[in-house]
């Protein structure tokens, strides 16, 4: 049985597989172990979640942007 509900997921990570597979699979390779691949993925994930800039949030990673979101709702510190 296929789940229909989550076919616009399934898009999106299929997407972001092929991103994976243009900008370091191809791009890299030849490769040398699987330990190598493995590790060039998580330099990938790691630039691609945290430091590449966004157009559509102001250019700027989307760490940044998440950490500005959250701090909204934190207390204002109190002057003392």
């Amino acid at each position: 049985m296929v789940d229909t509900r989550n076919g616009s997921s399934r898009r999106l990570a299929e997407a972001v597989i092929g991103l994976l597979k243009t900008e370091v699979i191809r791009h890299r390779g030849p490769w040398r172990s699987l330990e190598a691949v493995e590790y060039a993925t998580l330099e990938w994930v790691d630039c691609y979640n945290t430091r590449r800039l966004l157009e559509p949030i102001g250019n700027i990673p989307p760490a940044e942007a998440e950490a500005r979101y959250y701090a909204q709702f934190e207390p204002a510190a109190m002057a003392a």
